[in-house]
């Protein structure tokens, strides 16, 4: 990094004796000779302000004698005091631009040098082993403040905020100068005296040898901090942003930012000082003065770029004057963008992301360098052309610009590179666009979704001023022109994402392009559809669709996609990136917005994951009508397993019409089958086959299916269990409990049944009826036949296939056994057990023709459920020939619970009758009470005289009202009550 950083420049010459001191004053130089005189030299045609670089300086006014005693070693002005500090025998202040003796102060005198701290008005002074602090009081006369002892004398010295470096032997130490409290820092090396140099930022730069250390205001050594010279200085000068350091053969110059690069040379021999100036450093000689003067910095920052000194050059770009904050711009933009050319060429591709993002320069230029990427035609005009038009970039600029286009192509065309390493440096150079696109994600989609708003809302505006204009005049109006909204941002978020889309696949990263889809995304469709199927990433493919709410072409590739993995897999399997499973997924979110859809696309997975189908429908509450009749139009197969499905896992069951759906898949198999078996002579009432086992349980289960057109269905000869299944739906137990009996042979579920009906309550008035009915087809069919007939004759009636039942006389009743206590009361009604309708065919198959009783059934039912039938009932049915000893276990227990209900009926009788008699005790009491009125007796509701008038008194026996006012108070409770 080594560039022009300083033009020196002669000012001064030929000055008749050894210049001890230099200082500068409003353009002019202030030059002390050794022998006590001050020169003032100033340039021809100098009008005051800063040092010009035009011509030699000419003496202007010399003041002789002006220390009297001793010789000044050093000056310093304060301009905005208009003083001039100096230091000979003691410290002297001179007023400017007259030289005017101000002050002289007697203390310092002895002292070897002085820190000036202008903005507070400071003065610490060094003399033998003392450091004497002064302030400035009125800007006449230095006021001592502090004064503290040292270990030895002061070499070197300089404010930093409220310490003050000291620099003693060869050590530095930091004194605070309100307390007195020295700090060691660290040594100035073998052979260098001390040199303290004070940073325009407070901080301190302290000599180690040929090291500078940078250090805080504490004396803590700062990080990553140090200049390195070429030799040990000796003395050190800070000018904004270098450091200018006077060296036995030249000065040398270096930057203050790390790494403190050399930035020139300047070959001057045998200079005595330097002095900082405003604008320049001062190198002073013996006879002569020389100006360093700043090259511009705009001149700097062209050759620092030309070099390749971005950094550098960019560092500089914070120098410029606020008032061109334009061309500053302008040229950071410019180097930004040559910096970040030169890190994409050497490979260092996230370094040069970085430069490009801070070049604020358009997306479109940046991936122009990735000509493998497809974009989407846009109207977008690039960075890199609008450069051109910025005439503030002057020479700058077009030399940036020049380069641009070399830069953008040689990635691609460099042919001293193997396969290898271009691939390898494509990913990196991907990897890098990833970040860069992302980071500028987010401002760009806000600005397109900000401008797609705006859109909105106009368009919103401008309809609705369109409906109030036509309300308001009849006359045709003419159509307002639409005003045209820019859409550079969403074409900038298209390109954005697109490109965004592309790296990430390119780099493997499948999983952030689903992640980018799944968001607000503008990415073109067709490019990015051919682009992913080109390479087969059907996982981002389906993500996409599913942000453009393409679902039908989701679904299609899905389902095929789920056949291709199954069919590599091998039968029945499937692979695991792609199943049955995704497709559910994918239906989920679509049951509420397009069912229809929905139905369309789970044919697939309903006949592979059934189960897993139906809990979708019914999680996300498709309607099951609209599930069942797209199912029976287009794949009857699976209408059956999609209701039984739906109501094994549905809690609240399924609505009547489906039960009746599915009731009439099952009897439609079963009939087909019973065909079948009947053909081949195989058909039994005890053959089940599963579809079978599906409708007895389903029918004992539910209830909202059709019994009438089941019945119908019915064949007259098979069946029976179906149809005492639907018999007991309609109430017909009687019919029901015969084809237990008679056809079905089966007493066991008989019983059962009763037990059903009567733990459901279903025969509230009179519950044993039930039990009774099995008695009835036990020992009496012939009777119960004829009374069976005699109820559904009116019910048969109404169905033409009902063909009307045999009449068969009935056995007498036989003679009463035995008779229980309350037997007479209980009026025994057959047609409480059948109160419902018949929903039979009602021929004479359904019954018996006779036959002999079972009496043994009868009996095992009366001995185990005596507590749920009618014991008179019962004994009035039984046989005359009946053994009282075979009834012993249904007597037994009954008569037991006879005893012991009369028992308790009788204690609460008597309890009863107690408390009537208290009851009446109670009121005789209270109807003997006695309540006295005389003349001065109140009402307590008009609060007038009782007197003759009618009277009532409240239960409580104290309150007295007239009749009238009770009357009264009653109608208005009872208005109050209506209202």
């Amino acid at each position: 990094m080594v560039h022009s950083a300083y033009d020196a420049v002669e000012l001064v010459s030929g000055v008749p004796g050894d210049i001890v001191a230099v200082a500068a004053y409003a353009g002019r130089l202030l030059v002390a000779g050794k022998d006590g005189s001050l020169r003032i030299y100033a340039p021809p045609g100098h009008a005051g302000g800063g040092i010009p670089r035009d011509g030699p300086y000419a003496l202007e006014r010399q003041q002789p004698s002006l220390w009297r005693r001793g010789t000044p070693l050093a000056m310093e002005v304060s301009a905005g005091r208009e003083l001039l500090l100096s230091l000979a025998e003691c410290v002297n202040l001179h007023r400017l631009p007259g030289l005017e003796t101000v002050a002289v102060i007697g203390k310092t005198k002895g002292a070897n040098l002085f820190a000036w701290d202008d903005r507070r008005g400071l003065l610490a002074v060094g003399r033998w082993k003392r450091l004497t602090i002064f302030r400035l009081d009125s800007g006449r006369e230095f006021v001592e403040v502090k004064e503290f002892g040292v270990p030895d004398t002061v070499k070197s010295m300089a404010w930093c905020g409220d310490n003050i470096c000291l620099g003693i032997r060869k050590e530095y130490m930091i004194i605070n100068s309100m307390t007195g409290a020295l700090t060691e820092v660290f040594s100035s090396g073998r052979n260098a005296p001390p040199l303290v140099v004070a940073l325009p930022t407070g901080e301190l730069l302290l000599g180690k040898d040929n090291i500078g250390v940078f250090v805080d205001q504490n004396g803590k050594l700062i990080q990553d901090g140090r200049i390195i010279w070429s030799d040990t200085p000796a003395s050190v000068a800070i000018h904004r942003p270098y450091a200018v350091a006077r060296l036995p053969r030249h000065v040398e110059i270096r930057s203050l930012r790390a790494p403190n690069a050399l930035v020139q040379t300047v070959v001057l021999r045998d200079v005595q000082k330097l002095v900082e100036t405003e604008n320049c450093i001062l190198a002073v000689l013996a006879r002569s003065v020389y100006g360093l003067l700043p090259v511009p910095i705009g001149a700097q920052i062209v050759q620092l770029t030309a070099s390749g000194e971005f950094e550098e050059a960019l560092a500089l770009c914070k120098l410029l004057p606020p008032e061109d904050s334009n061309l500053r711009a302008a040229k950071e933009s410019s180097i930004h963008i040559r910096y970040g050319h030169f890190l994409f060429d050497n490979g260092s591709y996230e370094e040069a992301m970085e430069q490009f993002s801070d070049s604020h320069v358009d997306i479109t230029y940046v991936l122009s360098l990735y000509p493998s990427l497809v974009l989407p035609q846009t109207h977008i005009i690039g960075e890199h052309d609008r450069l051109q038009d910025l005439p503030e970039l002057a020479r700058e600029s077009s030399d940036v610009t020049d380069d641009m286009e070399p830069y953008s192509l040689q990635l691609h065309e460099s042919d001293d590179k193997s396969p290898l390493e271009i691939k390898k440096m494509s990913h990196n150079a991907l990897i890098a666009l990833v970040k860069y696109l992302h980071k500028k994600r987010n401002g760009i989609i806000e600005r397109a979704t900000a401008e797609v708003t705006e859109e909105v809302v106009s368009g919103a505006v401008h309809h609705s001023s369109i409906l109030s204009e036509s309300y308001r005049s009849k006359k045709p109006n003419k159509k307002r022109a639409q005003t045209h909204t820019s859409s550079i941002a969403r074409e900038m978020a298209t390109v954005l994402d697109t490109s965004l889309l592309q790296a990430l696949i390119l780099t493997g990263q499948s999983s952030g392009a689903i992640e980018l889809l799944k968001g607000l995304n503008y990415c073109d469709l067709k490019i990015c559809k051919e682009f992913l199927e080109e390479r087969s990433d059907y996982m981002v493919l389906l993500e996409l669709y599913k942000s453009n709410e393409m679902h039908r072409e989701a679904l299609q590739l899905l389902n095929q996609l789920v056949e291709e993995s199954k069919a590599e897999m091998g039968k029945n399997v499937f692979n695991k990136k792609f199943n049955p499973q995704m497709i559910i997924e994918y239906l989920r979110p679509l049951c509420r917005s397009d069912p229809m859809l929905v139905l369309e696309s789970s044919l697939y997975v309903l006949e592979r994951n059934p189960s897993d189908t139906i809990e979708l429908f019914l999680s996300e509450n498709v309607p099951a009508d609209l599930v069942n009749s797209y199912l029976k139009q287009h794949a009857p197969n699976l209408q059956s397993t999609y209701l039984e499905l739906m109501l094994s896992m549905s809690v609240s069951g399924i609505n009547p019409n489906l039960q009746n759906e599915l009731v009439q898949l099952y009897l439609s198999e079963v009939l087909d089958w019973h065909k079948i078996l009947k053909e081949e002579g195989n058909w039994t009432e005890k053959t089940y086959s599963p579809t079978r086992k599906k409708l007895i349980t389903t029918l004992e289960n539910n209830s909202g299916y059709n019994t009438d057109i089941l019945l119908k269905r019915l064949p007259q000869d098979a069946l029976f269990e179906e149809r005492a299944i639907l018999y007991g739906k309609i109430n017909q137990h009687l019919r029901a409990l015969s084809l237990y009996v008679h056809k079905l042979q089966m007493p066991e579920r008989a019983v059962a049944y009763c037990d059903r009906v009567y733990e459901e309550g279903a025969q509230q008035p009179s519950k044993s009826n039930i039990y009774f009915n099995l008695l009835q087809i036990y020992l009496n069919p012939r009777k119960t036949e004829k009374e069976f007939e005699q109820k559904i004759v009116p019910v048969a009636s109404q169905y033409p296939g009902i063909q009307k039942a045999t009449k068969v006389r009935g056995a007498r009743m036989g003679k009463k056994v035995v008779e229980i206590e309350g037997a007479d009361d209980v009026r025994f009604s057959p047609s409480g057990t059948d109160s419902g309708r018949s929903d039979g065919d009602g021929d004479g198959d359904d019954v018996s023709d006779g036959g002999p009783i079972m009496l043994n059934e009868a009996l095992e039912l009366l001995s185990q459920r005596w507590d749920r039938i009618n014991g008179a009932q019962a004994l009035r049915l039984l046989p005359r020939d009946t053994k009282l000893q075979d009834l012993v276990l249904f007597l037994e227990p009954l008569l037991r619970n006879s005893s012991e209900h009369r028992r308790n009926y009788m204690v609460i009788k008597n309890l009863i009758f107690r408390a009537n008699l208290q009851v009446k005790e109670d009121l005789y009491k209270r109807r003997q009470a006695v309540l006295k009125i005389d003349g001065d007796s109140m009402c307590s509701l008009c609060h007038k005289r009782i007197a003759n008038s009618a009277f009532a008194i409240y239960p409580n026996g104290q309150t007295l009202v007239h009749f009238v006012c009770f009357r009264e108070s009653q109608q208005i409770k009872a208005v109050r009550g209506v209202t």
